[in-house]
């Protein structure tokens, strides 16, 4: 059997990030959906995505496929019900399509002639950016048990001072000394070859992935994830990291979400509780205005390949784009748009000739090439997006 993640309806509700990724590598917890899909389902997928990304990620059809909804989150019950799934048959929550089996002779899937099982139990979906951050801790906390399992940690130097130490797993290569880590309120996961430095001071639920780094003297609360390759310094509360992006100094990240290639200058700090503690209102992709997300705690979103000059200074519930560089003093607006340069004094547009510039220096740092299907999915976000920077 053959299995191929599709996007669904939540893909432009979880844009800036899906500009430049299908849903399934959205991450949240420790690994991101693909990554939990392949490790229950024990097999490799591919995805259903928007054409501009389809050769950077494509699918692959086979006979036989079960098509799943990336929004989901897997579990071991979810995962046996979609194993047995047997043809027209499809996986159901309320109105919502999880999985469905086709055929590749099938020209047109008509759902509504599909036998209808209902999956009643509870699950994690990722509807909206801030369910990235706000579902996290539980994200965290099932990835931990799936990792974890029937595995020994590395053992906790001495000089680390531990509060539920069966909560917290080592991976091999990690290195961690005179720091203070408190897994009282959900586990901590350390990945390998990652590194947490002198005076750190965690709280759990935490995740630091692979060759990640934690400056000295950090104070990070969970549930926040510091996905791969990525730095990170300051005070960080509740937030989400996807990978090779860095906030290595002092300044305050919170309830916040932050794209790959990102970099925040130092002192950059963000506010995540509006003055009058109403509820918080993030720019919306689909509908080009401001809508309620429910949270009195929301506050930046930022996409891939962005970034911020020293002392830079977010409102609450900023939504920035891709290939943005925000500088200069006061506060920049709370949206801004995709390959935008500039801050509170006004913007211009960041042309695709230097953004691509920076890019390829960046990403070789890492020993990873700038691709044309790189260049080519940021100029489909350059002109998809032109109309919010006039």
């Amino acid at each position: 059997m053959n299995y191929i993640l599709f996007d669904g309806p939540s893909r432009n509700n979880l844009l800036p990030f899906t500009f430049t990724r299908p849903v399934a590598d959205i991450r949240i917890g420790i690994l991101t959906i693909r990554e939990k899909w392949e490790a229950y389902l024990e097999f490799t997928t591919t995805s259903v995505t928007e054409d501009y990304l389809s050769d950077k990620f494509p699918m692959v059809e086979m006979d036989e496929n079960i098509m799943i909804n990336a929004s989901f989150l897997p579990n071991q019950t979810l995962v046996e019900m979609i194993k047995n799934l047997e043809e027209n048959q499809a996986i159901f929550n309320n109105e919502d399509v999880i999985a469905f089996f086709t055929k590749d002779t099938q020209d047109d899937i008509d759902l509504d002639a599909y036998e209808a099982i209902e999956y009643v139990d509870d699950i994690l979906k990722i509807e909206h950016t801030w369910d990235i951050f706000s579902k996290n801790g539980e994200a965290i906390q099932e990835d931990f048990e799936l990792l974890t399992n029937n595995r020994k940690s590395q053992p906790i130097p001495s000089s680390v001072n531990t509060i539920k130490a069966e909560s917290i797993f080592i991976e091999e290569g990690a290195k961690i000394e005179f720091a203070t880590l408190n897994a009282t309120n959900g586990p901590i996961y350390i990945g390998k070859d990652a590194e947490i430095m002198e005076g750190s001071l965690i709280r759990g639920p935490f995740a630091l992935c692979e060759y990640s780094t934690v400056k000295m003297g950090a104070k990070i609360y969970g549930p926040t994830t510091v996905g791969p390759h990525s730095k990170v310094g300051g005070e960080v509360t509740n937030s989400v990291i996807f990978g090779y992006s860095n906030k290595g100094h002092e300044g305050y990240l919170g309830n916040s979400v932050l794209g790959e290639w990102c970099n925040l200058g130092a002192d950059t700090n963000n506010s995540n509780l509006k003055n009058n503690y109403a509820e918080v209102r993030l720019w919306d992709y689909e509908t080009e205005s401001f809508a309620k997300t429910g949270l009195q705690f929301c506050g930046l979103m930022m996409g891939d390949h962005s970034k911020c000059g020293i002392n830079t200074m977010f409102n609450t519930g900023t939504v920035v784009g891709v290939s943005a560089n925000i500088f200069g003093s006061g506060f920049p607006r709370n949206f801004i748009p995709s390959f935008s340069w500039g801050g509170s004094s006004g913007f211009t547009s960041y042309l695709t000739k230097k953004a691509f510039e920076v890019a390829k220096v960046v990403m070789s740092r890492r020993d990873i090439e700038f691709t044309d299907e790189d260049a080519a999915i940021l100029e489909h976000v350059f002109e998809e997006t032109k109309k919010f920077r006039r």
